[in-house]
């Protein structure tokens, strides 16, 4: 078998992203950071390939597993064709060795013979972060009834989105309600400038958001899914979800990916009822 480690992200572009494109729902989130790595237009924050960490291990039928992390984000990992081969990720540890990797993201079988791994060759433990589930649509359930109207958020919901963004990463990434009070304002003004985020008002009142993230070649990533306490139990989530769903597949998109929280089975009902179907479970682990 053999390691290879890039420093040049348009190859490692060409390399592997057909490779990933097998699995595209599932590989949504290595495919599109390689898309942005190799278009090179946003280099903010983790953007910037010169840090990333590229590597594939082969053998004589081509790339079987690629590796790809974008500190201080967890390290993804796809095994082509999900065939997951214990040598390979020994030789991938070895070639990694010299490498802090904080964790793991990827589907739920290989992330957990990597951990084992991993963390027995290095002397760590490790924990589950999340259990995930992805999902993908392909059309809309046309009975989800829908309520009010989305549309983009910008500067004029300031006053409110820094909070309802804090909300989300809170419940989303930790599994609490316990939120940070937003700080640095070019955070949340950078979310509003790429017109990814919708929100749903009714009468006028902004009560739920939801909004794009990767972008892949027939399919688009959908996230930032937040309703407030007191607005919920009403669809509204449901609705937004259901119409920039919607708006994805008139744009082109042959599907829409989402992830989510196994822990939370409201927001997996929700989904399902709309029309998103199981792909497969992911794990978010960390290592300590």
């Amino acid at each position: 078998m053999q390691f290879k480690l890039y420093t040049d992200v348009h190859e490692f572009y060409q390399d592997t992203y057909d490779v990933l494109m097998r699995h595209e729902a599932q590989n949504m989130i290595p495919l599109g950071n390689l898309i942005i790595g190799n278009e090179g237009k946003d280099k903010t924050d983790w953007r910037d390939p010169k840090n990333w960490l590229m590597a594939t291990i082969s053998d004589d039928r081509g790339i079987i597993l690629t590796a790809l992390m974008t500190p201080p984000h967890n390290m993804t990992l796809y095994a082509t064709d999900n065939i997951v081969d214990l040598e390979a990720i020994n030789c991938l540890i070895d070639g990694i060795d010299d490498y802090e990797i904080p964790g793991v993201t990827t589907e739920k079988i290989l992330a957990e013979c990597f951990a084992k791994a991993y963390t027995s060759r290095k002397g760590l433990s490790y924990s589950t972060t999340m259990s995930q589930r992805i999902y993908e649509l392909k059309a809309v359930n046309p009975n989800i009834k829908q309520n009010g109207e989305v549309r983009l958020l910008d500067e004029r919901d300031m006053y409110y989105f820094p909070y309802w963004v804090e909300a989300f990463y809170a419940a989303s990434h930790y599994g609490n309600t316990e939120m940070s009070i937003p700080q640095k304002e070019v955070t949340y003004h950078y979310l509003l400038s790429t017109k990814k985020l919708y929100v749903l008002e009714v009468n006028g009142v902004p009560v739920s958001m939801a909004g794009y993230t990767r972008t892949m070649k027939t399919a688009i990533g959908v996230a930032f899914v937040y309703t407030p306490p007191y607005f919920r139990g009403k669809g509204y989530a449901s609705s937004c979800v259901a119409q920039i769903s919607q708006m994805a597949l008139d744009k082109g998109f042959t599907r829409c990916v989402l992830y989510t929280d196994l822990l939370n089975p409201t927001s997996n009902s929700i989904y399902q009822k709309i029309g998103y179907e199981p792909v497969c479970d992911s794990l978010m682990l960390k290592f300590e």
